[in-house]
């Protein structure tokens, strides 16, 4: 494909070398961007180019958002401005050009970067449980950023991490300064990253993926927080997503990157309402939208070839109908069912954590439950009792007219293959030692499914061309997969069992939103085709709208809602449903 938009000439603002931008913003631009190009070497004699010749600037005190799908070149894009690429194996090439409010930071030494780092640039990276130092105090490793580059006492970078803690909103910060990363929820975590980030008051704040993974509620915090510490500062922001929906919320102006490439820029209000490129317009109709049910999501293949296909998307008029009807076959009767946790205090004692509650439902066949909650609502605690990889504490499952959460281990091993799970982390679902067909027959041979190996491998291939994944797959490892990739192989690996329910812990929440679309649109034709039954857990509730017929609310181990989504999503009950959906990104802020 060519990588130039064929109706670049149409909008001077979709080349890479002429950015676009409010004259005022960015008479004189605090980052300056120039025909960036970034190599990574593969070998001794070959290299791939991750970033091709892009150039975008961003004026004092205004957000730019740099969107695009993994591997666009985004996030090389940031290490490049702030002087973090690997040396050992990465180089930017003569000719480009990072001028931060005038300064020339290419070519610049790891000592000069440091300083400009500690002081003018400040980033925060994606996943914090990764980049906090999981040995050291979340206060320590604060006051360690301040004592660098502040030179401050020990006493005094205790008590200014302590006031940043207060400023990114941490409750008891007092009390916190000396907890250690992992006894944080991922909120909070977040907001430790945060607080140093912008210890040293920057001028520029990069967030890279700052809000990916996280729940609604959670997300929109942080959001509000960086918008709040924005004005107060007066600082600029490069925020960094594959999400246009959040985009909306923070940005002023939006640069679509695709393949090292930029495709489209302009104002967040020109973008979201005149996108110019088909694959702008392509992430823009991807991800599903609260209120919208078309038959199928469309996908970025839909934009790219040129023909627009509406066949059941949104724009088809073509709509999916959901709901339980009276007479619907139950399949799974949950009732009462209830988890807890015990842990160890002091000697002697010990604590109980209730993390389910009495929760009970109905799984018809053939339909879709959705469990939404934040973190720590009990929702993947419900589908991991289910299969029996956590023990129920009391209740019961009744399958087949069966109590699963009272059978033996060996009379479960029967029912096991008809209950599936697809976890919510591809990369840690998968055996990176086995092969994919080797992941795929696994099941078939330990339920003893399948005449011989040849059988076997068969069904191998006939499960990989039904999740949309070529026949060269069967002989790959895990590694050599995009996220989107590995899902659709553990999906595979689910549907070895022939499975009557599925349960989809999270299946999509760390996904770009175009790979989502695909994985949900798989999920849905599998439905329509063996009738399967979908537990699908989740805290996107656009995704959840999409893809359920009934909805069921979790907060603190309890169901504080439950009843059909059209009906819960657009007249919530509880004040709990209300404040998460109330938290769903609209699109364009103000």
């Amino acid at each position: 494909m060519n990588s130039t938009p064929a109706n670049a000439s149409l909008n001077p603002s979709l080349n890479a070398s002429q950015p676009t931008g409010s004259a005022s913003a960015l008479a004189s631009p605090i980052l300056s961007v120039r025909d960036l190009r970034v190599n990574f070497r593969i070998d001794k004699n070959s290299e791939f180019e991750a970033v091709k010749k892009i150039s975008f600037d961003m004026g004092h005190r205004e957000t730019v958002a740099l969107v695009g799908e993994s591997g666009s070149g985004k996030s090389v894009t940031s290490l490049a401005i702030m002087g973090l690429l690997p040396k050992e194996n990465s180089r930017i090439l003569d000719g480009s050009s990072v001028k931060f409010n005038g300064r020339e930071l290419v070519g610049l030494s790891q000592a000069q970067m440091r300083e400009i780092r500690g002081d003018d640039l400040s980033m925060i990276f994606q996943e914090p449980m990764s980049s906090l130092n999981p040995v050291f105090r979340v206060g320590d490793q604060i006051a360690e950023t301040l004592r660098e580059h502040r030179d401050l006492s020990r006493g005094a970078a205790r008590a200014r991490s302590i006031e940043l803690l207060e400023e990114v909103g941490i409750p008891e910060p007092q009390r916190r300064v000396d907890m250690y990363p992992h006894e944080m929820s991922g909120g909070q975590q977040q907001r430790v990253m945060i607080a140093m980030a912008i210890s040293c008051e920057p001028k520029l704040l990069i967030a890279d993926e700052p809000t990916t993974a996280l729940d609604v509620t959670i997300q929109r915090q942080i959001l509000e927080l960086l918008a709040k510490l924005q004005k107060q500062r007066e600082m600029s922001i490069l925020f960094i997503t594959h999400d246009l929906a959040v985009v909306g919320e923070i940005a002023d102006r939006v640069v679509v990157m695709r393949h090292g490439e930029i495709r489209e820029q302009g104002a967040a209000q020109q973008i979201f309402n005149s996108p110019q490129d088909s694959y702008t317009k392509g992430l823009l109709a991807c991800r599903p939208a609260v209120g919208t049910r078309p038959l199928r999501l469309a996908v970025i293949e839909d934009f790219l070839d040129g023909v627009r296909k509406d066949v059941g998307t949104v724009g088809s008029g073509q709509t999916r109908d959901r709901g339980i009807k009276p007479d619907d076959e139950v399949l799974l009767k949950v009732e009462g069912l209830c988890k807890d946790f015990v842990s160890r205090e002091g000697l002697f004692g010990k604590r109980v954590f209730n993390a389910v509650k009495d929760v009970s439902f109905n799984l018809v066949r053939g339909k879709t439950l959705g469990v939404v909650g934040e973190s720590g609502s009990g929702k993947t605690t419900v589908g991991l009792t289910l299969m029996r990889l956590h023990q129920a504490t009391k209740g019961k499952a009744i399958y087949q007219g069966k109590d699963l959460l009272a059978m033996s281990n060996d009379e479960f091993k029967t029912y096991k293959r008809r209950i599936q799970i697809v976890f919510q982390n591809p990369y840690a679902s998968l055996n990176p030692r086995f092969t994919v067909g080797q992941i795929i027959t696994e099941p078939m041979l330990v339920h003893a499914i399948g005449a011989n190996e040849s059988a076997r491998e068969k069904m191998a291939f006939d499960l990989l061309d039904k999740v949309g994944l070529p026949k060269v797959s069967f002989y790959k490892y895990p590694h050599e997969f995009s996220g989107g990739q590995r899902q659709r192989i553990a999906i595979a690996r689910c549907l070895t069992m022939n499975p009557e329910i599925l349960i989809c812990d999270e299946s999509v929440s760390a996904l770009d939103v175009s790979v989502q679309a695909q994985v949900l649109n798989l999920l849905q034709d599998l439905q329509d085709e063996f009738k399967t039954s979908y537990i699908f857990i989740s805290h996107d509730l656009a995704v959840v709208h999409y893809m359920a017929d009934e909805v069921l609310v979790m907060n603190k181990g309890e169901v504080v809602e439950q009843g059909d989504s059209d009906e819960i999503y657009q007249s919530p009950k509880h004040s709990y449903t209300k404040m998460l959906l109330g938290a769903v990104p609209k699109g364009l802020k103000g």
